[in-house]
């Protein structure tokens, strides 16, 4: 890991208020709305996300959360570009961040769902997508930022602090697979534990 992306994260910063993270990139995606009332954060949902599948780079998944992607830009797109979806943030292969919604408000990302028997999870969650595909191992970086990430949402909203960290998989079986296989839970459960001893 390079110095500098150690430093920032050493200081992820979520303005409580705004529920933006300070110091990072931000596309603003129309494809958020409010929080239903009284619904509190209490749930964490790790994706993974490549666009075109298995490849990496460019502005594609910026524009699919913009709802300007092209549909005649390559034959995937075809097939997602009517969709209206996003995420709070996104974690590139180099380990940096782009945030797509502010935290306080409901991002797009995890369509129909059940977690222990509630519906709905874009309600209560926060959304995380990790540049990536299933099969295809995540970078030490994307680990260490997505710790990092965890970390400051605990610290600035209390409902999280004892919150689960699952994957789109388990919140809609069946339809869905990411991060997938290639994602390793305990690392990122060390990850998390050992900043936080």
């Amino acid at each position: 890991m390079n110095v500098t992306l150690a430093v920032w994260l050493a200081a992820v910063i979520i303005d409580a208020r705004t529920g933006w993270l300070k110091g990072v990139n931000r596309v603003r995606s129309p494809n958020r709305d409010r929080r239903p009332r009284g619904c509190e954060l209490d749930l964490i949902v790790v994706h993974g996300i490549s666009l075109p599948p298995a490849e990496f780079g460019g502005d594609w998944i910026d524009r699919f959360f913009m709802n300007t992607l092209p549909a005649g830009g390559h034959d995937y797109f075809a097939t997602i570009a009517h969709l209206r979806v996003s995420a709070h943030v996104l974690i590139r292969r180099d380990g940096s961040l782009t945030q797509y919604v502010p935290f306080k408000d409901r991002a797009w990302h995890a369509g129909e769902s059940l977690y222990c028997g509630r519906t709905a999870c874009n309600d209560f969650s926060v959304g995380i997508e990790l540049e990536g595909a299933d099969d295809v191992q995540y970078t030490a970086v994307q680990y260490a930022a997505l710790a990092e990430l965890v970390r400051a949402l605990k610290r600035t909203y209390p409902s999280l602090r004892t919150a689960e960290i699952v994957g789109h998989c388990d919140i809609a079986p069946g339809r869905k697979t990411d991060p997938g296989s290639a994602f390793d839970w305990n690392r990122l459960k060390l990850e998390i534990e050992a900043e936080e001893a």
